[in-house]
């Protein structure tokens, strides 16, 4: 079949679709992030990005609402792999990080988690495991976020405590540094490590690094969103800071939930409901009508 413009035949205005830039004929399957990790390297030492966990999508899109930088969450169960789409749906425009799970038991494990966590929308993973692990996951092109410092799956080797104090210390967080560098790491979440010692080490890497109770000399300043909404009925952390006491509120409202139940069973008791204004009424002949056809 000849085209009919290469025949030289001017087929009619009607006959020649339009043409228009793809954004706009095609719907977007996932929109635009505000970030990629191009982007996060090309940021490095201009300004500290800021960094929130979310648990909820609730959480997701106040975060993206608020204008934070970036964002993570857990992908480390059940419950949090299928509740990663939700959020992705609440903040369609924020970078997000899932934490993949603790305990991964070879490199193709990993592989097809973190595949799989992009799949649904994630924009990086996050691993706590060593750059044996992280190295395979890079090989695929796969964004990974390490861990130095002090970490938590991890805590029963050095305790509760701040990493680098001692020059011993510091000298192995720079050498785990360079490791996961060379394993292929984009990032690191750099856990309460003095925050002078953070600051420096920074400056010698090409890693994005993550301060979580390091100090504000690193390229992210991170906090979880049960610290900034004082959401627990614990002692907050020494590095954290809680903006709101969302703890006395959902006191408040299970103070209130149980005041609500108590006035309607109260009420249901002594006849104060259902009221005439809840009820729907038949027309009385009608009703007779029935009673009369049914013989009753």
């Amino acid at each position: 079949m000849i085209h009919p413009q290469a025949s030289g035949i001017r087929s009619p205005p009607s006959m020649i679709a339009e043409t228009k830039p793809l954004d706009e004929t095609l719907p977007m399957l996932r929109p635009r992030k505000k970030y990629t990790v191009h982007d996060l390297r090309q940021l490095k030492g201009q300004r500290c990005l800021t960094h929130i966990h979310v648990k909820s999508p609730e959480e997701a899109a106040a975060a993206e609402a608020a204008g934070v930088d970036l964002m993570s969450c857990s992908f480390d169960s059940p419950e949090a792999q299928a509740r990663l789409p939700l959020l992705v749906a609440a903040a369609p425009n924020s970078f997000l990080s899932c934490a993949t799970p603790h305990g991964m038991a070879s490199p193709e494990e990993a592989i097809r988690i973190a595949f799989r966590a992009l799949e649904l929308g994630a924009s990086s993973v996050y691993c706590s495991a060593s750059p044996y692990l992280i190295e395979a996951m890079a090989r695929e092109r796969i964004p990974v976020v390490g861990h130095l410092g002090m970490v938590p799956r991890h805590v029963t080797w050095t305790n509760y405590r701040a990493i680098g104090k001692s020059v011993a210390e510091a000298r192995e967080l720079y050498a785990a540094m360079k490791r996961l560098e060379s394993a292929g790491a984009y990032a690191a979440e750099l856990e309460c490590v003095p925050h002078n010692l953070a600051s420096w080490l920074t400056t010698q890497t090409s890693l994005i690094m993550m301060s979580l109770g390091s100090g504000g000399g690193c390229d992210t300043q991170f906090l979880f969103s049960d610290d900034i909404l004082g959401d627990y009925d614990e002692r907050l952390p020494r590095h954290a800071k809680a903006y709101r006491n969302f703890l006395e509120e959902h006191r408040r409202l299970q103070r209130e939930r149980v005041a609500a139940f108590s006035e309607y069973i109260a009420d249901v008791k002594h006849g104060r409901f259902p009221e005439a204004g809840h009820l729907v009424q038949m027309e009385e002949a009608l009703l007779r009508e029935v009673v009369d056809s049914l013989g009753k």
